[in-house]
């Protein structure tokens, strides 16, 4: 998959300016022009009339293909071999175009961590599939009895062949419902401690031996799944780095996956789920018979305090971004952008008052303002808790002793369970 020739050579020049011209020229030449329109106009109702998802899917490889997808992956696997900065460029001209990322678990999470710890052959064979949404990817980490202490997790791996015989139980893995791969972790040798016995897998979901269930969540949906495997197999050219590096990997994972759902990575937008803060601005500047929410003093304060928190976290992530390992720790951004979105979207709710209660059928807006209500209560749990996210801080930010492990240096085998 060869990425877009005019912006490969915008992006080799390392000039911003430059690159986002071409970032723009692409899109005016490529997005069909009433999505543009509505997206431009910052017109969402409009854009959601003219722009269906199954619309989107079916443009989609157009965006793939031009490399703006995955644009600091290598130019040999589909990217453009661009810098930080030039990333971010990409990023706020494919937002004001509304070009969001699907398979985000593939682009945001699997990508980085293949070119990190992948093979080239690993590369080549699942990173354009990625991009293009040929092949979803989902994270395969939780378990009932491994949540926050992900190193004590349970699943087994044990040689078969060619490979590897799973066994075990995964659980709100998002999207595995439709997903081609799963980033696995198992253990492949429980006779040393729990953090040097696991090894990383891209397990292939579509095989017998793979059971998906869905969870319903509280927004109505079924993203989140629980994940049975029952002698399934892993070819041995699927691990992802050497056995028992898994935990490692894990870690690479982890990081993206905060940089994700802060808004540092490129593929998300702003925020984790849920309206902007300039639709909260809009909603504040409506108001039945002239009484604008904006003109009361108190709802004012409101509002400009979260705009303010808004600017942080997007500085932050700006910052963050540019800097790479230098840039704050994404632990912190992690923890005040989910805690900073659920305030935005309760004041979303506050703000639209009896059209919340009502919850008409055919009032969109209404629709999309709840939903993105319940699915911001997640946001501190997802991608580890806020608990976690603070201890990280305190330890790895502050210097603090870390927490006292009793079954850090036992063999996972010897480690009691259960009540």
């Amino acid at each position: 998959m060869s990425p877009d020739p005019a912006l490969l050579e915008a992006a080799r020049t390392g000039e911003p300016e430059t690159f986002r011209e071409a970032v723009r020229t692409w899109i005016r030449a490529n997005v069909p022009a009433a999505w543009l329109d509505a997206a431009l106009a910052n017109d969402m109702a409009r854009l959601h009339a003219v722009r269906s998802p199954d619309d989107y899917r079916r443009w989609y490889p157009t965006f793939a293909r031009s490399g703006l997808v995955g644009p600091a992956w290598p130019v040999e696997y589909g990217g453009l071999g661009a810098s930080p900065q030039l990333v971010g460029v990409a990023a706020q001209e494919t937002r004001k175009a509304r070009l969001t990322t699907l398979n985000i678990v593939g682009v945001a999470l699997a990508a980085p961590t293949l070119l990190q710890w992948g093979t080239p052959e690993q590369c080549a064979r699942l990173l354009p599939p990625i991009a293009e949404t040929r092949e979803v990817w989902c994270q395969l980490f939780s378990e009932p009895g491994a949540g926050s202490d992900l190193a004590g997790l349970a699943t087994r791996a044990t040689p078969d062949g060619d490979g590897w015989k799973i066994n075990g139980q995964k659980v709100w893995s998002s999207f595995a419902h439709e997903a081609t791969y799963g980033i696995l972790l198992a253990r492949t040798d429980p006779s040393v401690p729990k953090h040097r016995g696991i090894t990383a897998f891209a397990l292939r979901m579509d095989q017998p031996g793979v059971t998906v269930r869905p969870l319903r969540k509280i927004s109505g949906d079924a993203e989140f799944n629980e994940v049975f495997l029952n002698d399934a197999h892993v070819p041995d050219c699927d691990r992802i780095g050497d056995v028992g590096r898994g935990w490692d990997v894990a870690r690479t994972v982890l990081a993206h996956e905060r940089a994700m759902l802060s808004g540092t990575g490129s593929a998300l937008r702003d925020r984790t789920s849920g309206s902007s803060i300039d639709r909260l601005i809009e909603l504040a500047k409506r108001g039945p018979r002239g009484q604008r929410l904006i003109d009361d003093p108190v709802q004012a304060d409101r509002l400009a305090q979260l705009y303010i928190e808004s600017n942080v976290v997007r500085l932050t992530n700006e910052r963050a971004r540019l800097s790479g390992s230098n840039g704050a720790p994404g632990a912190m951004i992690k923890v005040m952008s989910s805690e900073h979105n659920q305030r935005l979207q309760v004041a979303m709710v506050d703000f639209l008052g009896a059209r919340a209660l009502a919850h008409a059928e055919d009032d969109g807006e209404a629709t999309r303002i709840i939903f993105g209500f319940l699915r911001s209560r997640g946001d501190t749990i997802g991608g580890g808790t806020s608990e976690v996210q603070r201890n990280n801080v305190a330890e790895h930010s502050l210097g603090l002793p870390k927490d006292p492990f009793s079954d850090k240096d036992i063999p996972w085998i010897d480690i009691r369970r259960g009540p």
